[in-house]
């Protein structure tokens, strides 16, 4: 067994993913690299991860599907023979939209919730073993959507709602030997959105919401990195925390009307 520590990130190939399984390796972790379709950007944040000095596994699956999750462990186990942490980051969305909410069809909802709720739950089954035996943690990247019902489609917010709700029950279930923690991000200056709306679209939405949130700007993914990070390696006396990392969004808007004093 490995004296280095182990971290598994699902869709660790782009983004949040790919910042969060970088910001462990910096930390001294050894990283699986997980990824469903982004594989030549998963080749780049795993030698990202050994150029600050980690062993990374390019794992490819599906957490979807209980069969990859399974499979992704099992490499984390066979390469290094232990998992301290695993951070359920792979997520799937259908840009629906307010106004056409009904539009969305049930195969279509059921892929959001099965990737981003009961793939999250299959990963953390699938792991549990190994890492109470680490004394290790979870982290779940979830979304201000599971908390204030405002996201890119009725079904993402209902699964980021689930997997809120998993990471309390979670936090009871696998205690005291595993901390389970989620980070709930606004607005991610990532491709994510670019990809889904469009370039001007997803400018249009930057605009609206920094100009709504207190804080006046988006996160980066480095911004939830570094929250994932904290969560994994520090936080030693949380659990069951929802840490909402949304630039004081979830407080309402920044011009919001303030009784005057006397």
């Amino acid at each position: 067994m490995t004296a280095r520590k182990v971290a598994i990130v699902t869709g660790s190939g782009t983004g949040v993913g790919a910042a969060s399984a970088l910001a462990l390796a910096r930390r001294g972790y050894d990283v699986v690299v997980n990824y469903s379709k982004s594989a030549a950007e998963a080749e780049g944040s795993a030698a990202a991860c050994r150029a600050v000095g980690a062993d990374a596994l390019l794992v490819p699956g599906d957490v979807g599907d209980d069969g990859d999750c399974r499979a992704i462990v099992q490499a984390a186990v066979e390469r290094w023979g232990r998992v301290d942490a695993l951070v359920n980051n792979a997520g799937v969305t259908s840009f629906g939209g307010a106004a056409n909410w009904d539009a969305i069809d049930a195969a279509t909802f059921q892929r959001v919730v099965g990737v981003n709720a009961l793939g999250a739950f299959q990963m953390i089954r699938a792991a549990a073993p190994h890492l109470k035996s680490a004394q290790g943690c979870i982290v779940n990247v979830s979304s201000i959507a599971g908390a204030l019902g405002i996201g890119s489609s009725v079904a993402y917010i209902a699964s980021k709602g689930a997997l809120n709700a998993m990471t309390l029950y979670f936090a009871r279930a696998l205690a005291p030997e595993v901390r389970v923690n989620a980070v709930c991000p606004g607005l991610v200056t990532t491709r994510w959105f670019v990809d889904g709306i469009g370039a001007e679209g997803y400018e249009k939405l930057k605009a609206m919401y920094e100009s709504r949130a207190p804080l006046g700007r988006a996160s980066s993914a480095d911004d939830v990195a570094e929250a994932v990070l904290w969560l994994v390696d520090g936080a030693r006396s949380m659990t069951g925390e929802l840490l909402l990392l949304d630039g004081g969004m979830h407080l309402g808007a920044a011009q919001a009307v303030q009784v005057p004093g006397r």
